[in-house]
């Protein structure tokens, strides 16, 4: 059997995600100035946006086995590392307890773009790569496409769903023998699902494998936690879900502001 042709795929930011349980009891010992230095570390974590190379943002999880969603998005893995370590060495980090984290970087996969030029120049030639390379420069350039790689999101949207998957690879339905073409189908299909719940949902995919345990990373941000059980409902009834999708745990959870802090670590 020859292999199957692996899509082009675009990457932007990459993506930390941590998942902490909280020590409730240290909390209510700690002092007055040990809070205020506290609240001041978090203030300076989770404050403002880093500029153009991205952000963090703090969630209070809803069930899930932790506490707190730290979601932190950097242009670099480097970058990634110092803001790991940095919580590390923090006081937060004295009343937290990590229970899961997820590395990844946003992703757009090109299945289209690649079944395309395979098709017309044929898979592997000099004329397809160009063709591929050309192609992958004009998407990255569009405004929807760096909207996945860069994600903003906006305030109102105070809802996260994160949930890591990845593409079944058992007998008759492995994902990665499935010619070209028909993993470009079936995305297209998946993908038009999606497109349902534009406004309501941002959706912002990240690729983990060789980085993670699972192969994607899904983060899901809405105004209404309800979009997130209607939208995973609706995609899985797409043959791409259904024949083919392995999912993980499903932490969702509800921003922190800065104003949220201080009742939170209140004694």
């Amino acid at each position: 059997m020859a292999a199957a042709l692996p899509p082009a795929t675009l990457e932007g930011w990459y993506a930390l995600h941590q998942m902490f349980a909280v020590d409730w009891a240290r909390v209510g010992a700690q002092s007055a100035e040990e809070r205020r230095a506290v609240l001041a570390e978090v203030s300076e974590h989770f404050g403002a946006e880093a500029g153009d190379g991205g952000w963090s943002a703090a969630f209070r999880l809803v069930g899930g086995g932790a506490d707190l969603l730290f979601v932190h998005f950097r242009e670099t893995v480097d970058e990634i590392g110092r803001v790991e370590l940095a919580l590390r060495r923090s006081r937060l980090a004295t009343y937290l307890k990590l229970e899961y984290d997820y590395l990844s970087v946003t992703e757009a996969g090109l299945y289209h773009l690649t079944a395309e030029a395979a098709a017309e120049h044929g898979p592997g030639t000099e004329a397809f790569h160009q063709a591929l390379a050309e192609r992958s420069a004009q998407e990255g350039a569009s405004r929807h496409v760096k909207g996945r790689l860069y994600p903003r999101i906006p305030a109102e949207m105070r809802y996260v769903s994160f949930y890591p998957m990845s593409k079944r690879r058992v007998g008759g339905d492995n994902w990665y023998v499935l010619p070209i073409e028909e993993r470009s189908r079936l995305m297209r299909d998946h993908g038009l699902t999606g497109r349902r719940y534009a406004g309501r949902i941002i959706q912002v995919i990240t690729g983990s494998i060789g980085l993670d345990d699972w192969e994607w990373g899904v983060t899901l941000f809405a105004r209404d936690p309800l979009e997130f059980k209607r939208i995973v409902t609706d995609m899985r009834f797409d043959e791409v879900s259904a024949r083919y999708g392995e999912f993980g745990r499903f932490f969702t959870g509800i921003r922190l502001e800065a104003t949220d802090w201080p009742t939170l670590l209140a004694p």
